[in-house]
């Protein structure tokens, strides 16, 4: 690449061949650090749904950061994947390595899908194979893009994500196997989906650890390829489901030797070598441990008695028993005598004895059964108990066993696997961050904190009270948007015919009709200015929506829509075409080097003017796909929609007149193209939204959500039509000052 030789900082050269990013203590406020020892001190079903449904708050970063921590280091000292230690010299060893254990594995697998128990197996495992590959989740970010590992592990993302349809998606297609198996569980994100499951801590300490890598997806990019990798060819979900495997571990073998290539290669590379080593042997460990777990959860099942399994049934359904039941005695006690409300059942054996010899379940003359008859079609308590439990109460009272009943105690799991959660608690308080505060900074530094975020959990307040000063600014727009030059963010009620008028009145009378071919191109440092302009916000390409659709969240169309765009945005794999390859492309035609946006070098460099709003913006609204979900849709139509006409081709011609690259404005050009590329997506993936919402929340909660939509869309009308909104806020600073 070519090096300006005013350039006081390193230089960032193409192809990103990174294999790592700089390791950094967290900065954690104090309220942090204490919420999360309290956490972790709490059970792994605690941890399970922290990670899981708290993604935006600095807490959840921090507990994910100490967590892998404690996995990976537990994982080094254990005994089960010492084969795969520090003497591993090759890719091709590793690759040999998994294929055997995934062997192994396999026969003991098969073994569990031959078991009567094998529905008590996958709903013990759905905490795990219900997130699918959930460790990639955050691989692709600005941090980490355009790495070419990065680009290969985005390109398996998209794969696990069903390529863009949401049906097709790993996690769908696992959930839709366990309901052929009877399994039918709540939302993953539900409170109670654990509970569900009835899962043991070692499950969902295992699930825990996939989240927990999940959210760090540049900070431990080396352990996430060996985890990756490592669970992908050992495939023990698809094994004991009977599903296909998502990535073909051919796929997952040229990976590995990928990454070796490029460790060979790089000046961190034995350190990342190493790294990723850790990173697979956590999940040979884990997957290891949960086969061994699975298997004495067989044995277990097996040897219950009908006493055992009708305790167990009545334990999980007596919750919600009282206040139908109230008034109904058992052995001369009420129900809610036997079990308070709120309280665990203390006397199952004496509860069964006292049922069985009740007039509920003593035969008839007629030979009927007063409580089987109830849980029959047409009785009052039909539907509450599924096909199998209905079968072994019929079965119990067939029995017609007298006498005491004594349970076998609750399988809680391995004492291997209290083991490992008591190790990786020991752990994880090794990690120390840096605690800290956030205090107001400059905006570019603020700009390094958002990039690299997962280092700094505590600029997430700062970054959310930001999103929500701009769009409340720009809804300035709201009533004097059609005078923009490139935009139209003035207000309108939702209709699909409305929208989709709107985005071809832009399309036609301010990006394609005004085009006229440029007379008299501009002077060289003047098309280098402007490039330099817009550089702030191409190197942050496709940020906005990079962490929709991800454990949990990947459920509507409109998930896969802005998942797909995402990776079209990446090149979806194919690193040449990746949007910040091409920005740097250009920037590198310019005589222009600047260090990766990644990097505290980038914060010295002195090329690009001081023009932080716009990508600070795009930056706090990725931190929340939660909360402003709405908002990123209606952001996300406004970038579209800029790549199409005269912008654009303009832009060219004036690259083309001085000899620069003109890659990055013709992908643009072409890929959102209004007749079926993004800018006509980002239209349908609204009124497709919208549309699911008004059949199930109602016409208001379509109006309500609109708003924020196109709140979005002005917000980044804002940033575009910086002269519409300085004449807006003169003209309303004069008719205050008129009042």
């Amino acid at each position: 690449m070519t090096h300006s030789s005013h350039n006081h900082s390193p230089a960032f050269d193409l192809p990103d061949t990174s294999t790592s990013l700089p390791i950094r203590a967290p900065e954690v406020s104090p309220e942090a650090v204490v919420g999360v020892e309290r956490t972790i001190a709490a059970s792994a079903p605690t941890w399970f749904g922290a990670l899981l449904r708290d993604i935006e708050n600095e807490q959840a970063r921090w507990l994910s950061r100490r967590l892998a921590h404690g996995f990976l280091h537990a994982a080094a000292n254990d005994q089960i994947a010492q084969d795969l230690g520090t003497n591993t010299q090759s890719a091709d060893e590793v690759v040999s390595y998994l294929l055997e254990r995934a062997e192994t594995l396999g026969h003991d697998i098969a073994r569990l899908r031959g078991q009567p128990q094998l529905r008590y197996l996958l709903r013990e495992r759905a905490p795990i194979a219900l997130l699918g590959p959930a460790w990639l989740d955050t691989v692709s970010q600005p941090a980490s893009e355009p790495a070419v590992i990065v680009n290969r592990l985005g390109a398996h993302r998209f794969a696990a994500r069903g390529e863009g349809t949401v049906e097709l998606s790993t996690a769908a297609v696992r959930r839709r196997e366990l309901e052929a198996q009877a399994i039918a569980l709540p939302d993953l994100l539900a409170d109670d989906f654990c509970t569900h499951c009835e899962s043991r801590d070692i499950t969902t300490a295992h699930a825990a650890v996939i989240l927990a890598l999940s959210l760090n997806g540049a900070s431990l990019l080396p352990e996430i390829v060996g985890a990756h990798c490592a669970a992908s060819m050992l495939a023990v979900d698809d094994k004991l489901l009977g599903t296909t495997e998502t990535i073909p571990a051919e796929e997952l073998a040229d990976t590995l030797r990928t990454y070796w290539q490029l460790c060979e290669k790089s000046a961190t590379g034995k350190d990342d070598w190493q790294r990723m080593l850790r990173g697979a042997t956590l999940l040979v460990t884990l997957e290891t441990y949960h086969v061994r777990h699975l298997s004495a959860l067989a044995q277990w099942h097996a040897q219950l008695s009908l006493d055992d399994k009708v305790a167990r049934i009545v334990a999980r359904h007596m919750p919600y028993a009282g206040k139908q039941h109230k008034n109904v005695r058992i052995g001369g006690r009420l129900i809610t005598e036997w079990f308070p409300p709120g309280t665990p059942p203390a006397d199952l054996p004496a509860f069964l004895e006292a049922f069985r010899t009740s007039k509920s379940v003593r035969p008839r003359s007629n030979g009927g059964n007063r409580f089987l008859e109830s849980i029959r079609f047409g009785g009052p308590m039909f539907g509450i108990f599924d096909a199998e439990e209905a079968h072994v109460f019929e079965s119990w009272i067939a029995a017609g066993n007298t006498g005491t009943v004594t349970l076998t105690d609750d399988f809680t799991g391995t004492s291997e696997s209290h083991e490992w959660i008591r190790r990786v608690r020991k752990a994880s308080s090794t990690l120390k961050p840096t605690v800290s505060t956030w205090a107001p900074a400059g905006e570019r530094q603020m700009l390094f904190q958002l990039v690299n975020i997962e280092d700094f959990p505590n600029a997430l307040p700062a970054a959310h009270q930001r999103a929500l000063q701009t769009l409340e600014e720009a809804e300035i727009l709201f009533e004097h948007g059609a005078r923009g030059l490139h935009t139209d963010a003035s207000f309108f009620p939702y209709s699909a015919e409305a929208l989709i008028q709107r985005a071809e009145e832009i399309y036609w009378t301010k990006l394609v009709e005004p085009y006229r071919k440029l007379d008299e191109v501009p002077g060289r440092e003047e098309v280098i200015f402007g490039q330099k302009v817009n550089a702030f916000g191409s190197m942050v390409d496709g940020a906005w929506s990079h962490r929709i659709g991800s454990a949990g969240r990947l459920r509507h169309r409109t998930d896969g829509m802005l998942a797909a765009i995402y990776a079209d945005e990446m090149g979806r794999g194919d690193v040449a075409k990746n949007h910040l390859t091409l920005i740097y492309r250009v920037l590198d035609s310019m005589g222009i080097a600047i260090p990766h946006i990644r990097t505290a070098a980038f914060i010295e460099q002195d090329h690009l003017p001081d023009l932080y709003d716009f990508p600070l913006h795009q930056l706090s609204l990725a931190a929340f796909p939660d909360t402003f979900y709405e908002e990123i849709m209606g952001y996300n139509l406004g970038v579209e929609m800029l790549g199409l006409g005269r912008v654009r081709l303009q832009e060219i011609q004036k690259l083309r007149r001085w000899g620069f690259d003109t890659s990055y404005e013709e992908a643009h050009l072409s890929i959102d193209n209004f007749s079926a590329g993004h800018a006509r997506q980002a239209v349908d993936l609204i009124v497709f939204y919208l549309d699911h919402l008004r059949r199930v929340a109602g016409p208001a909660e379509v109006e309500r959500r609109w708003e924020r939509i196109w709140r979005g869309y002005a917000s980044f009308a804002y940033y575009l039509e910086t002269e519409l909104v300085r004449t807006l806020r003169h003209d309303l600073a004069e008719s205050e000052l008129l009042i």
